[in-house]
């Protein structure tokens, strides 16, 4: 399976990195380039390992994926439920680890397509736009993460960051 992957240095501890990669609502939407709208399933109202959560792209694709690992403030893993018809499946992952007085970010895509006839041309492309699409969205949240504006604005947030959500 096609592995796309971003990595960053950003100069704040890693809980911080860690929570702020993790808002949701008008907050997540200021920083994520990605994400157009996003809410929890099921009636969570956090995030953690087994939530489901609906997420619809800036481009109107949707996908329902799950917290497959949720260990605050080092990993967050999930895998897509159902989603775009191109996807056979998507997962992705993000590691945040302490490194020279901030935070090492690591995120990684990993998916297959289909139909299988297509696959391997789709998967090449896949690979390319979703190389593109990592690499803007983590530079856009190393931006924030050292932006002092949205920093303030995150802490006054805090302790229900990941409370918010975005319909």
């Amino acid at each position: 399976m096609p592995q796309v992957r971003a990595e960053r240095f950003i100069r704040i501890d890693p809980d911080t990195a860690f929570a702020f990669s993790q808002t949701t609502g008008a907050f997540r939407l200021q920083w994520d380039p990605f994400i157009a709208g996003q809410h929890f399933l099921g009636g969570a109202v956090t995030a953690g390992k087994g939530v489901r959560t609906r997420t619809r792209s800036r481009l109107g694709l949707v996908m329902v994926s799950e917290y497959v690992s949720y260990a605050p403030p080092k990993n967050v893993g999930m895998t897509m439920v159902s989603g775009p018809w191109f996807f056979d499946n998507f997962g992705g992952g993000w590691r945040f680890t302490a490194d020279n007085g901030g935070t090492r970010a690591v995120w990684k895509y990993t998916f297959s397509c289909r139909p299988a006839l297509l696959r391997p041309v789709m998967e090449r492309i896949g690979t390319w736009l979703l190389g593109r699409e990592i690499e803007k969205r983590i530079e856009a949240f190393a931006r924030a993460c050292e932006n002092p504006a949205l920093l303030a604005e995150f802490h006054a947030l805090e302790p229900n960051t990941t409370n918010r959500q975005q319909h």
